[in-house]
């Protein structure tokens, strides 16, 4: 039974619905489901949707209602045996040994469930007895008030074997209660002595349940009361709680993750409550464990890109690198995962209680992409003094890169990083970062702050071409770099003229659905500047070659940031040359010298994006 239910979860955890009901009606996507005509009823207006995070398919007309398992039995005509065959041969995974008889055992999980919620009813009452009285002070004094103790359904177990005693009064014997992780057995029992007994598991602790997306008490966590070890207790896995496929508080997280459009992964479910209280109710925990693989899933079904807050201690930074490595292998196109460090070692119970809400969710907003944590794992510390060394170095990243298994993306990944090792091993005067553009929704793309301009510098024609050609490709880049192309100085009158123009047509369309390239250059055209565009023969490589626009941004930032870094390196050299003569090196002079250093050092910081 317990290989049953295992295997039923990694099952839920590997297929996705959409695909499985996908391959027998057509499905189209409205909002956070879909939608299609039921399969199992005639209909000609859909009330038939399917929720992706959820799990589940429910027919309006007729009341169908199941997962995937169900589908594939109603769907196909298949019995239960063929059902979980045909699933497992999709997923890639090997079924273990059943009998018919086994789906007969999968229905008795439902009592198991009965007394799970027999036992968060038990832990709930007690917190609120005098022997729990200690229990209820200590959420108190985290500031979780009673609101939050419902919620989250809190609770504390007694040190005195209540709870076997209770439920043994309601029927339940001991072996479900040790076979649910409600008991143990004495060390003595299990290394053949006599005189064993059972004990609760949990005693003397706080309890905090753990949930599945169906809102079914599966496990239990819970935090010492007194100097014990350990601190945190989980329950062992049982058959109805696998805790490699379980995100604590996905349960209540999923809808409002939907609605805020993003996800918070910590370290512990003491901060995702803590989160709740302060009105992040979109975190989610892995249990006791580094994030896996199937949890890494599980949290893109809510959110394409989650975004992981660490502890900004050592152990954060090393839990953010595992997770680096869980992540690789199963990366694919639209699907990543975005990082955050607290400050001064703080999780993030400290850093709300220290800064509040507002300077959270700013500090949300500044997330560091996978492909940057991937960078920084393989050079941070990493000794680059001479070439072997650097080689080294560049293995090392490509040869993680090979773990993507994804073709297009890992194609992606071998780009960037080797745009990277030219930059940052090679030239040493660059190192890409990324920034964060809100715009009402979480867009993410390769963006380098360029606060820092040298006044006017001179652009190359061929910088100044690629730029302009791709707004011309890209509309929307008007808006991103036209102050940024004013600071500096147009090789010719032309393409002035023609950056001139292209502005005046983006604001003319400003927020209208329909513009996009053809209309830019339908425009254009009408102005007078065919001749301009034609000019543009990277505006042809561009539509031949169709680029992502993130990395259009990138290719953007690139260039002009490694102008400026240029440009202040000749000057730095002149003020250098003046330092020969001493005599006539003015306290103006040096003043200038220093600053251009350090304007140079500002902007190489913030292409890094150091604060």
């Amino acid at each position: 039974m317990a290989d049953l239910q295992k295997f039923i979860e990694e099952l839920r955890a590997k297929v996705s619905i959409v695909d499985v009901v996908g391959a027998k009606v057509k499905l189209v996507r409205r909002g956070r489901e879909y939608q299609a005509c039921c399969p199992f009823h005639n209909e000609k207006t859909p009330s038939f949707t399917v929720n992706e995070a959820k799990g589940f398919y429910h027919c309006f007309g007729c009341g169908a209602h199941g997962d995937i398992i169900k589908f594939e039995m109603e769907a196909n005509g298949l019995p239960f045996i063929d059902a979980l065959k045909k699933l497992a041969d999709k997923a890639g995974i090997e079924m273990p040994k059943l009998s018919h008889e086994d789906h007969a055992q999968a229905e008795e999980r439902k009592t198991l469930y009965e007394i799970m919620e027999m036992a968060v009813q038990y832990f709930e009452r007690c917190l609120r007895l005098p022997e729990g009285r200690h229990g209820l002070e200590y959420f108190y004094g985290r500031g979780f008030g009673d609101d939050i103790i419902t919620k989250f359904r809190l609770g504390y177990a007694p040190a005195n074997n209540g709870l076997k005693a209770w439920l043994g009064s309601k029927g339940v014997s001991e072996h479900e209660m040790m076979e649910l992780g409600l008991a143990a057995m004495s060390s003595r029992e299990r290394e053949g002595g006599e005189n064993a007994r059972v004990f609760d598991f949990f005693r003397d602790r706080v309890i905090i349940p753990i949930f599945d997306k169906a809102n079914r008490p599966i496990a239990f966590g819970g935090r010492v009361m007194n100097d014990g070890q350990p601190k945190y207790l989980n329950s062992p896995e049982t058959p109805i709680f696998n805790k490699r496929h379980v995100l604590y508080n996905l349960n209540n997280a999923r809808d409002k993750a939907f609605e805020a459009r993003r996800i918070i992964v910590c370290e512990g479910y003491m901060d995702v409550i803590a989160l709740s209280k302060y009105g992040f109710e979109y975190a989610v925990a892995p249990l006791g464990t580094a994030l896996t693989e199937e949890q890494i899933a599980e949290a893109w079904k809510v959110c394409s890109e989650p975004t992981l807050c660490f502890d900004g201690d050592g152990a954060g930074i090393k839990a953010a690198i595992r997770s680096v490595d869980r992540a690789l292998p199963i990366l694919k196109p639209g699907h990543s995962l975005q990082y955050v460090f607290l400050p001064d070692k703080q999780d993030p119970d400290e850093f709300l209680k220290d800064k509040g809400h507002d300077a959270f969710a700013e500090y949300m907003e500044k997330t560091t992409p996978l492909v940057d944590l991937l960078w920084k794992k393989n050079t941070d510390n990493a000794l680059m003094n001479t070439p072997e060394q650097k080689a080294l170095v560049e293995k090392n990243i490509m040869d993680e890169v090979a773990k993507i298994g994804n073709e297009q993306v890992r194609g992606y990944y071998q780009q960037a990083m080797r745009q990277r090792v030219y930059y940052e091993l090679g030239k040493g005067s660059w190192t890409p970062s990324y920034a964060k553009k809100n715009n009402g929704g979480r867009q993410t793309g390769a963006a380098v702050r360029v606060e820092k301009v040298r006044p006017k510098t001179s652009l190359d024609e061929l910088i100044v071409k690629f730029v302009l050609a791709a707004m011309v490709y890209y509309p929307e880049l008007v808006a991103e770099y036209e102050e940024k192309m004013a600071m500096f100085a147009m090789p010719n009158p032309g393409l002035q003229t023609l950056l001139d123009n292209m502005v005046a047509v983006f604001n003319e369309h400003d927020g209208d659905e329909a513009f996009g390239s053809a209309v830019m250059i339908a425009e254009l055209e009408e102005k007078g500047l065919r001749k301009e565009l034609n000019l543009l023969w990277e505006l042809k490589m561009l539509q031949m070659q169709k680029p992502d626009i993130c990395d259009v941004r990138q290719e953007i930032d690139t260039k002009l940031t490694e102008v400026q870094i240029r440009q202040l390196e000749n000057e730095i050299k002149e003020c250098l040359a003046g330092l020969e003569n001493a005599e006539s090196f003015s306290d103006e002079e040096y003043a200038r010298y220093q600053n251009l250093k350090k304007e140079r050092q500002e902007l190489i910081a913030a292409c890094n994006g150091d604060e």
